[in-house]
This record gives structure tokens, C-alpha cells and sequence, in this order.
């Protein structure tokens, strides 16, 4: 075995030191072995004595003075932008406020805001304060038009911009700020804003199904398919787009369709205009009055009652209205008297 040095050299072949502290030398061989210690172990009395005498040696230079709290230090003028200029956690020592919450314990008063994690999980607005509010508005001017004078009725707005666009925000105290049902978008539009013929507006109807209102005459369109609300929104226009085009088509099959394929009942070029034309003409023949027409027959009133009592029972059913209706029309224009 050979000797090792004080700077714990290693002789080649045989051992190498690894550490030394406190004056004792730790050996390993470089071939693999065990390592050992040429200084006898130190009783465990000893240690804790040793280590007992140098913690209290140590020096309090380290340590920082804990300051005041900034609450302590603001000015009741301050500028409250400054202290929250943009959405952060709840800070309890720049909130001047005796914020309190938590479950109370023993029937006491929810803990205090100093080291509370119930209000730093949950989001604040404490920097959309009315200052700050106005403060974004007047950087915001300047990037504004004003409002068009020509718009000033809810009446010329819908004229203008036809298509409603319903989205809504959610404020909730959960795991996330983004609540998924604000990803809906709704799209509102009236059929009669819309640039559709009799044809068109028919087929688009028979196409939305159950989406269109016929008392309000208003089609809406609900998307939510999309995880965004922006997509959400592209697609709700691109359906109505496609409905559109869609409707002003044509189909082959469309100039086959007969009476009983109609989605309702449509009087003129019908069986019952006929009928009643060639009732009222016979009954001026026999008048001896010849030179009315048919178009002079459409435009008076007798007939224009009977037309509307017949399109109502059609398509509304027979209600006990609409059967009175018809009863009185058919009256007049048999000229019955009751």
C-alpha cells in the first residue's frame, strides 16, 4: 500500500483520495473496492456538539427585515391602474380591502386575504375598474367612427344589417375562466330581408324544418359544433350561405310536382278558382249579363272572400273559425240568403 499525500494524490494502480473534510482523508482504490477513512469515527456526542457550536455561529447578516405591507404605504389618491393594469391573481398585500373568504371554522369569520387561496384560484376584475374602464375607452376613440346619423331607429338598423348574431359570456368560479357553453353562436334572420322569390322561400323553409318561425317569420340557426367561438360563428354564415344558393335552385324533379305536393295550398290556376268561375259565369248567363269577364270575377270582393275562406281551411284546417268563414263566403257568392 502506498502512503497518501495532504492534497490526497493517487498512486497509479493502487488507491485515489476522494474528499477530504475536517481532517479526514477518504480513499478509494481505482480498480473498484471498498473505500475507507484513515481517521477513527467520531462518537455521536461529539458530533452533536460539533454541529450544535456552528449553528451558533452563524450570523443573522443573511437574514432579510420583513417590510410593510404596500397597503400600509398607498395614498388614498392613488392611481389604481397602476397598482392592476391587466388581469392578475389576487395579491393581498396591494389590495387595500378587508377581503375575507373560506369555509369559517368553529362558527368564526371566513379566513383572512393574507395567504388565502380561495381568492388567489378564483378571477377577479379588480383591473376593470370604472377608471380604468374609462381609461381604455379614450385610448379607443381614436381607432372609432361615429355612429351612422342615417341609423338612429331599430327599424333601419334591421333594413341594414338583417343577420342577429346572439353570443353569450359566461362568469363562473370554477377550474377555468372559459366556461365551454360560450362557444355558441346564434344567427337570427328574417325571410323577408332575405332576396328570395315564392319559390325559394318555400324550398328554404322546407329546408331549415323546425328552425324557421312562421308567426315571426325569423329563420335561427344554433351552432356549437366547433370548439371556438369564432368557428362557430364562420359556420353558422356558411349554412345560411348554402340554404341561400341552395333554395334559388331548381330541380329537375320540381316541374312534376301536382296539388297534393304542394307545402300549401295555393288557390289561383286550382280546381276551386274554376269551379267558382264557372259557377259565377253561368249564374250571369242566366242573368242575361254578358260581358263580364274572368279577370272582372278575381277582383271583386265576393270572390276575394271566398278565395281566403278556402286557403285559410286549407292550410289552417277546419276550425270552427275558418268553417264559419267559409260558410258566410259561399253564401255570398251563391247569393243565398239566410
Amino acid at each position: 500500500m502506498a502512503a497518501v499525500g495532504g492534497a490526497g494524490r493517487a498512486v497509479p494502480g493502487c488507491w485515489a483520495a476522494l474528499s477530504r473534510c475536517r481532517g479526514r482523508v477518504v480513499l478509494a482504490p481505482l480498480l473498484g473496492g471498498a473505500a475507507y477513512s484513515s481517521m477513527p469515527a467520531v462518537s455521536s456526542g461529539e458530533g452533536k456538539q460539533r454541529e450544535a457550536s456552528t449553528r451558533r455561529g452563524r450570523t443573522p447578516q443573511f437574514v432579510r427585515p420583513q417590510l410593510a405591507p404596500r397597503t400600509e404605504k398607498m395614498a388614498v389618491d392613488q392611481d389604481w391602474t397602476s397598482v392592476y393594469p391587466t388581469a392578475a391573481a389576487f395579491k393581498s398585500a396591494s389590495v387595500p380591502l378587508p377581503v375575507r373568504m373560506g369555509y369559517p371554522v368553529k362558527r368564526g369569520v371566513p379566513p383572512p386575504k393574507e395567504g388565502n387561496l380561495e381568492l388567489i384560484k378564483i378571477p377577479n376584475f379588480l383591473h376593470l375598474t370604472p377608471p380604468a374602464i374609462k381609461k381604455h375607452c379614450a385610448a379607443l376613440k381614436d381607432f372609432c367612427t361615429e355612429w351612422p346619423s342615417a341609423l338612429d331607429s331599430d327599424e333601419k338598423c334591421e333594413q341594414h344589417f338583417p343577420i342577429e348574431i346572439e353570443t353569450i359570456d359566461y362568469v363562473s368560479s370554477g377550474t377555468s375562466i372559459r366556461n365551454p357553453k360560450a362557444r355558441v353562436v346564434t344567427l337570427r334572420v328574417k325571410l323577408s330581408n332575405l332576396n328570395l322569390d315564392d319559390h325559394a322561400k318555400k324550398k328554404l323553409i322546407k329546408l331549415v324544418g323546425e328552425r324557421y318561425c312562421k308567426d315571426t317569420d325569423i329563420l335561427t340557426i344554433t351552432t356549437d359544433r366547433c370548439p371556438l367561438r369564432r368557428q362557430n360563428y364562420d359556420y353558422g354564415i356558411h349554412l345560411l350561405t348554402v340554404l341561400y344558393h341552395e333554395s334559388w335552385k331548381t330541380e329537375m324533379w320540381e316541374s312534376e310536382k301536382t296539388e297534393e305536393d304542394m307545402e300549401e295550398y295555393i288557390w289561383e290556376n286550382s280546381c276551386s278558382q274554376k269551379n267558382a268561375l264557372d259557377t259565377l259565369l253561368r249564374i250571369k248567363a242566366s242573368e242575361n249579363v254578358s260581358n263580364v269577364t274572368k279577370e272582372e270575377l278575381l277582383a271583386s270582393e265576393v270572390v276575394k272572400d271566398y278565395r281566403n275562406s278556402v286557403i285559410a281551411l286549407k292550410n289552417e284546417g277546419e276550425t270552427e273559425n275558418n268553417m264559419s268563414l267559409y260558410k258566410e263566403s259561399v253564401k255570398k257568392l251563391l247569393n243565398i240568403q239566410a
